[in-house]
C-alpha cells in the first residue's frame, strides 16, 4: 500500500477511528495497559496496608480495583498510591509513542512496521517522554521557588515593600510565563508521545515544540480535539455494541438446555461479578448517560442477542468456579480491548494532529521526510554499493595483473 495523501488539515482526523482500528496498535495498548494496571494494582494495595488497612479484607472489598480515595492515609500511603498510578500513566504513554510510530510508518505507506518495532523504538526513546513532562515542572517549579524567595525578601521591615514595588512587572510576566507553562505541560503530557514517535526529538526539542505548539497552534489543539472526541465515542460505542453482540451471540448458542443450560448461565455470572463489579458498570453507564446528555443525543442500538454483565453471588462446584475465574480473564481482555482501541485513536488522531502542525508551521512534510530508520537504510546501501564497486575493483585489478603475467 503506498503513502497517504493528507489534506493536512481537519479531514485528516476522520482517518483516526480507521488507523487505530489495527490489531498490532490495540494490542501496543493492551499490554501497556496490563503492565501499568499490574504495577497500580500492586501498589494501590501496598498504599491500603501501609494506612492500616488488613489486605485479606481490601481484596474482598475492591477485588481488581483497589482504590485510596475515599479514605484517609498519611503521606508516605498517598506517595505509594500516586506511584502507581504516575506508573500507569508511563506506561500508557510509551504505548502511544509506539502507535505513534506505527502510525507514521503506516501513514508513509510501510505496513510492515510491527508492534515489536514500535516497542524496541519506544524503549530507546523512552528518556525524552518521560523527562520533557517533568522538565516543564521543573522550569514550574523554578519560578514558583523564585517568587517565593522574592516574597520572602519582601516581608523584611521597611525594605520590603520597596522590593515588592519596583520589580513588580518583572513578577507579572514572571506570573503570565508560569500560567502558560501549565498549559504547556498539559499540551506535553497529550503531545510528547506524538513528537517523540514522530520527529524523533530529545528532551529538549520535545520541550521546545510543546512551546511551539501550545503558543502557535492552540487553537487548533482545542478545536480538532473538540472534532476528535465525538469519533472517538461513535467508535467506541460500535466496538461495544459488536462485543456485546458477539458475547450473546455465544451465551445463546451454549445456552440451550440441552447443551450447557443453567452451568452456561453460572460460569457467566460469577465471571462478570469477578471483572464488572457494580461500581464500574453504574461507572460505565453515568458515563455514557451524561455524555449523551450533554450533546443532547439520544439512540438505543438494537441488539440481536442481548446480554447484560451481572454481579450477583451464587453457589458454583468446583468446575465452574475454576472456569468462571478462566473466562473472566477473557472478560477482562475484552473490556481491555474496547479501551485500548479508545486510546489508539487518541494516538493516531494526535500524530496525526502533529504532522498537521509540522505542515502548518513550518512547511514542514513529515511524510516525505526521512526518519532515522530510512537514513539507517540509506546508509547501508551506500555502504554496500561501495562494497560492491570495491570488489569490481579489485577482480578488475586481478584480470589486469593476469593478462599481464601472461
Amino acid at each position: 500500500m503506498g503513502p497517504f495523501k493528507l489534506h493536512y488539515n481537519f479531514r485528516d482526523l476522520f482517518l483516526a477511528p480507521r488507523l487505530g482500528l489495527s490489531g498490532k496498535k490495540i494490542w501496543v495498548f493492551i499490554l501497556g495497559n496490563l503492565i501499568g494496571f499490574v504495577f497500580y494494582w500492586i501498589f494501590s494495595y501496598l498504599s491500603l496496608v501501609i494506612a492500616g488497612f488488613n489486605l485479606t479484607d481490601s481484596i474482598r472489598d475492591y477485588g481488581l480495583y483497589p482504590c485510596l480515595f475515599g479514605h484517609e492515609a498519611q503521606w508516605h500511603s498517598w506517595l505509594v498510591y500516586y506511584c502507581g498510578i504516575i506508573i500507569w500513566i508511563f506506561m500508557i504513554m510509551l504505548s502511544s509513542t509506539a502507535v505513534s510510530r506505527i502510525t507514521l510508518k503506516q501513514l508513509k505507506g510501510n505496513d510492515f512496521f510491527s508492534g515489536n518495532d514500535g516497542w524496541a523504538y519506544a524503549y530507546k526513546h523512552w528518556k525524552a517522554v518521560v523527562l520533557s513532562p517533568l522538565t516543564i515542572l521543573l522550569i514550574i517549579a523554578f519560578f514558583i521557588i523564585f517568587a517565593g524567595v522574592f516574597a520572602l525578601m519582601s516581608s523584611i521591615p521597611y525594605l520590603g515593600e520597596i522590593i515588592f514595588a519596583i520589580p513588580y512587572l518583572l513578577y507579572f510576566f514572571g506570573s503570565v510565563f508560569t500560567i502558560y507553562t501549565f498549559f504547556v505541560l498539559f499540551v506535553s503530557l497529550l503531545f510528547s508521545p506524538s513528537i517523540v514517535g514522530v520527529y524523533e526529538e530529545d528532551t529538549i526539542g520535545t520541550v521546545f515544540n510543546s512551546y511551539s505548539i501550545t503558543i502557535g497552534q492552540g487553537w487548533r489543539v482545542i478545536v480538532y480535539h473538540l472534532l476528535l472526541m465525538p469519533l472517538i465515542l461513535l467508535s467506541l460505542e460500535i466496538m461495544y455494541w459488536f462485543w456485546m453482540n458477539s458475547i450473546g451471540f455465544i451465551n445463546y448458542v451454549f445456552g440451550f438446555d440441552w447443551l450447557m443450560g443453567e452451568k452456561l448461565s453460572n460460569i457467566t455470572t460469577h465471571a462478570s461479578s469477578i471483572i464488572f463489579t457494580p461500581w464500574i458498570v453504574d461507572l460505565i453507564s453515568c458515563l455514557r448517560t451524561t455524555i449523551t446528555d450533554s450533546i443532547g443525543l439520544v439512540y438505543v442500538l438494537p441488539k440481536f442477542f442481548p446480554y447484560e454483565f451481572q454481579s450477583q453471588s451464587i453457589n458454583l462446584s468446583m468446575m465452574e468456579t475454576i472456569s468462571s475465574v478462566i473466562l473472566s480473564i477473557s472478560y477482562f481482555l475484552i473490556g481491555l480491548s474496547i479501551v485500548s482501541y479508545g486510546l489508539s485513536i487518541v494516538s493516531v488522531g494526535q500524530t496525526i494532529m502533529f504532522i498537521i502542525f509540522k505542515k502548518k508551521s513550518d512547511d514542514d512534510d513529515l511524510l516525505i521526510r526521512l526518519d532515522e530508520d530510512e537514513i539507517e537504510d540509506e546508509i547501508e546501501d551506500e555502504i554496500e554499493d561501495e562494497i560492491e564497486e570495491l570488489d569490481d575493483q579489485e577482480n578488475i585489478s586481478g584480470d589486469d595483473n593476469e593478462q599481464k603475467d601472461k
